[in-house]
């Protein structure tokens, strides 16, 4: 018995030594080398990050601040000194709104913006409705078919549009320009509620037929309502698009009463002269109704943007 435990014993510190090495390896697994998590950064990556956060701000922020700066200088202390905004005053804001026919250039935009905004939304509204909940011979080709023909740049499209609207006696009208306008709105806008419609549950269709509506009206009283965020980007673009556009509007705008605030800019450079001080002031007061524009559907704009990227 004690010739067994004797032949026993020589191997327990062999044994204790590799416990003790296994110990040893456990806890250098057990901790490993500190490192950053996603939630963690090193303290030269947070400053990277907010050096080019605010390089970016600041390329952004800097040319309207400097245009707003310089519709308040003086005409003739503009460009002698560049830097020197000392002497600011409204001069030129007042002039603008009296001396100039910049009022009737706001009312044509205004008219002409809401008209495509309206029109536009409905027509994506319900096309991107369709599309959404029925099956109809060439219902994909209809998507595909607006996808391409927002595809094409504005120069290739003016000349046929141009001759559409001749033919039709539309050139030089309000109309005109509104649907002009609504062939590039239009597209962008269906896309987008389309596919904001396929994230709202079909049994709310459903249940419309079953109350006794016709689909006109399932869509109208019960599929609207909970579409109001991407109606409020649609709104948002479509309104942009007709308020801030130059080409189509200089084409189709022949006569100086029915100008938009993009065509009577113009009026200030001539050939020879430049009223920068004039055109400063005036883009600052354009600026103002699209800031109005988005603080109406800012609450929306965001759900609007990305309830429609993923179906739910």
């Amino acid at each position: 018995m004690s010739a067994a435990t004797e032949s026993v014993n020589p191997a327990t510190p062999g044994r204790a030594a590799g416990q003790a090495t296994n110990q040893a390896a456990g806890r250098a697994v057990a901790e490993p080398r500190k490192k950053y998590s996603r939630t963690k950064r090193s303290p030269l990556a947070s400053v990277a990050i907010h050096a080019t956060l605010i390089a970016a701000s600041f390329i952004a922020i800097f040319p309207i601040v400097w245009v707003a700066l310089t519709s308040l200088k003086t005409k003739d202390g503009q460009w002698a000194h560049p830097g020197d905004f000392s002497h600011l005053n409204f001069g030129n804001y007042s002039q603008v709104l009296n001396d100039t026919d910049f009022l009737t250039w706001f009312r044509n935009s205004l008219i002409v913006s809401l008209g495509t905004m309206a029109l536009a939304v409905f027509i994506a509204a319900t096309c991107g409705y369709a599309v959404s909940r029925m099956r109809f011979p060439g219902f994909r080709a209809t998507m595909w078919l607006l996808l391409v023909v927002q595809m094409f740049p504005i120069a290739v499209l003016i000349v046929p549009l141009y001759n559409i609207m001749s033919k039709l006696h539309l050139v030089n009208s309000f109309g005109g320009l509104i649907l002009v306008y609504c062939t590039t709105a239009v597209p962008y806008c269906a896309w987008m509620l389309k596919g904001y419609f396929d994230t709202i549950p079909i049994d709310i269709d459903e249940a419309g037929k079953v109350d006794g509506l016709s689909p006109f009206g399932t869509f109208w009283r019960l599929v609207l309502p909970l579409a109001r965020p991407g109606l409020a980007v649609t709104a948002f673009y479509s309104f942009l698009t007709a308020w801030a556009e130059v080409a189509f509007a200089n084409t189709f705008m022949q006569s100086s009463d029915k100008y938009t605030l993009a065509v009577g800019l113009r009026t200030f450079v001539s050939q020879y002269k430049g009223e920068w001080g004039l055109m400063t002031a005036a883009s600052v007061l354009i600026a103002i109704p699209a800031g109005v524009m988005f603080l109406l559907v800012q609450r929306n704009l965001v759900a609007g943007l990305t309830s429609g990227s993923a179906k739910g």
